[in-house]
């Protein structure tokens, strides 16, 4: 395969930006997952069918943890309360910990209750219903606080610091800066070796590390300082009560998941023992990525179980809320909605738990379907939560009904763990990358090069025509690039006889798919990389279609487990929810090949520039700046703080309640 980095016409920074992203992430897996597949206009029958299922000992394991965990939340946890004073008490931590929750996928031999990907998640669907705040506290302890340790600690570092996350230590993340957010790759908090190479100095500050003001355990990803500015980031391991770390901020108000407390951290000639370094040196990047496949499920987990929750209350609402003379749910646009909620809640079940099963069985290439499970159920969850709030209407707007707090908590969810365009940028350049280098590389061996001699590209065609591994690829690509001739039709055959239609549907999609990734990537050629709105469009077109393959292989499977079982209302819903989204998901992909041809792009830049334009005449007095700003630091104005409840910092030490345990 040819190298992107090599294509004609390729800006520095993009050359950059893509050297960046092959070293966070790896080598490319020996077998492409399921997206990538999609992207080749595949449909690998194995990755999706038939619907991953838990081992029956496990999956019991798991009810009972659950009935445990209902009887607590309906019973003793203070949502409300949690909502209202901006703090989860130590006691709902306390009780999380002897429940087993906040130790669930921590090996047993270290404490914890030893449970899959699939189980957590749906202790997480549970906990997100109830309380938004505690499901985020509990994915982040869990999902990128321990699972560092889990993947990548050795014996040692298990033996000593897993039976505390399972019993008594919540844990932080630390990966975003004051400069970072999206870009794990720009790290400033930095790292030198001490001169007897017993300890890394480490320096720098963090910023939203999630519970960082009440754990006794951060993972921070920091890099090393190099003359010649080329260190890697590594993962070290620091303690709240080590000399020199200061969390100089416990928290910030917010709109939502207001419980949580996102702690700001300075390090301060922190030294860490070499024995605390997770991983590899310079693999920091490669465990942060490993351990956000977790993070985006459990997120997605915990918006499932906020969208279900209004999905019911609304329905509810419309069927007993009169107006008119009749209840809202004889409206016609109110069924819409009704049926929207149900169809996009089926949909994101459908891709969380496939997902999940990806993880549990350990596949090689998820980080695609990941992203896409993070993307997919976070705008389709805010979605859901949205339509509920219409069908209430102002009543949805008042604080006892709980309704409101979903929809505070739910917004986050587009923007952390990689905001969703950031989400599409990805999904597009990662799910396409090896077709696109196959595109490439054809191109190079058989096209000539503006700046290539007749007499070399004559003596390259005619010597590599005669290759058949190139032109094996090479006469179905140009078939469909130059004369729209479609590849093979792709099938799917492990589905039930009533929903081969559906499946025939999809897989027509699928060989669109690719045909319309080809297409658009001659047509923008080395441009494709800076089209953000073009690559979202095939982004969400890949999205789409794996959703309705997810929704299809969930489908095929409740309709076997029900078949016979007489009426069942719910599964007599969930049919037809799932049906509904089928034909969303029709109607959203054609959408977005239909965007590619027909859009605004040219008045959309054109608008843009002129309100930059306009922006930059106004006074950044007036406006909040971001506050490390490269062109505007220092030059925003500065927020009255009245009415706005404080979280300042104070110095831990060994006074920290973790640093007893510790010894």
């Amino acid at each position: 395969m040819a190298d992107l980095k090599n294509l004609r016409g390729i800006s520095e920074a993009d050359k950059k930006l893509l050297a960046e992203a092959e070293e966070w992430l790896g080598a490319e897996p020996g077998k492409m997952g399921p997206v990538k597949n999609l992207f080749w206009g595949n449909i690998k029958e194995d990755f999706y069918f038939p619907y991953p299922t838990q081992d029956a000992r496990e999956q019991a394991e798991c009810d009972q943890l659950l009935a445990r965990l209902d009887d607590y939340l309906k019973s003793e946890h203070p949502a409300v309360v949690i909502d209202q004073e901006q703090e989860i008490p130590r006691w709902v931590v306390e009780r999380l910990f002897e429940l087993g929750v906040l130790g669930m996928t921590i090996p047993r031999e270290f404490g914890g209750l030893g449970l899959g990907i699939t189980s957590y998640n749906r202790v997480l669907e549970r906990i997100g219903a109830a309380c938004g705040s505690t499901a985020v506290l509990v994915s982040a302890h869990q999902s990128i606080g321990c699972k560092a340790v889990m993947l990548y600690g050795t014996p040692d570092q298990k033996k000593l610091w897993l039976p505390h996350l399972a019993k008594d230590w919540l844990s932080a993340f630390c990966l975003s800066e004051p400069n970072v957010g999206c870009d794990a790759g720009g790290q400033e908090t930095q790292f030198t070796k001490s001169d007897d190479g017993q300890f890394y100095i480490l320096n720098g500050e963090k910023k939203w590390a999630t519970s960082g003001a009440i754990s006794g355990l951060f993972t921070v990803m920091a890099r090393e300082m190099k003359p010649d500015g080329r260190g890697k980031i590594s993962a070290l391991v620091c303690h709240p009560w080590m000399e020199g770390v200061e969390i100089y901020q416990k928290n910030r108000s917010k709109a939502g998941i207001r419980g949580t407390w996102q702690a700001r951290i300075r390090f301060h000639n922190v030294r860490v023992p070499k024995n605390n370094l997770l991983g590899q040196e310079g693999r920091g990047l490669q465990i942060a990525l490993s351990c956000l496949n977790f993070g985006r499920c459990t997120l997605s987990a915990g918006m499932l179980g906020g969208a279900r929750r209004v999905r019911d209350q609304a329905t509810k609402w419309a069927a007993t809320r009169f107006q008119f003379g009749a209840p809202l749910a004889d409206k016609e646009l109110v069924r819409q909605r009704i049926a929207h909620m149900a169809a996009l809640d089926y949909a994101m079940d459908a891709v969380l738990y496939m997902t999940t099963g990806m993880l549990d069985r350990k596949d090689e290439d998820i980080q695609v379907e990941t992203a896409m499970c993070k993307v997919f159920c976070s705008e389709m969850g805010w979605r859901v939560v949205n339509d509920g709030l219409q069908i209430m209407g102002g009543e949805s707007y008042m604080t006892e009904n709980e309704v409101e707090r979903v929809f505070r908590d739910s917004r986050i969810n587009l923007i952390v763990e990689g905001a969703n365009e950031v989400m599409q940028s990805y999904i597009f350049g990662y799910g396409g990358k090896q077709l696109a280098e196959m595109m490439l590389g054809i191109k190079q061996s058989l096209l000539k090069d503006p700046e290539e001699a007749l007499g070399t590209y004559l003596a390259k065609a005619i010597r590599n025509t005669f290759r058949p591994e190139i032109m094996r690829r090479a006469i179905p690509l140009g078939m469909e690039v130059f004369l729209g001739i479609r590849r093979r039709l792709p099938s799917v055959t492990r589905v039930l006889p009533d929903l081969r239609p559906y499946a025939d549907r999809i897989a027509n999609l699928v060989r669109e798919h690719t045909y319309q990734f080809k297409v658009m990537s001659k047509r923008y050629d080395v441009k494709m990389l800076e089209r953000q709105a073009v690559q979202a469009r095939l982004a969400d077109s890949a999205i789409m279609l794996h959703a309705a393959l997810c929704t299809l292989s969930k489908l095929d499977s409740d309709l076997r487990a029900h078949s016979g079982n007489g009426t069942d209302l719910e599964f007599d819903r969930d049919k037809a929810a799932a049906i509904h989204f089928l034909d969303l998901a029709e109607l959203a992909v054609r959408r977005s090949f239909l965007d590619l041809y027909e859009h605004a792009d040219a008045s959309m830049l054109a608008a843009a520039s002129a309100a930059l334009t306009h922006s930059a005449a106004l006074p950044n007095a007036v406006f909040v700046i971001p506050e490390k700003s490269p062109n505007a630091k220092g030059t925003g104005r500065v927020n009255r703080q009245d009415g706005i409840k404080q979280f300042p910092g104070e110095p831990f030490g060994a006074s920290h309640p973790a640093a007893a345990t510790a010894r």
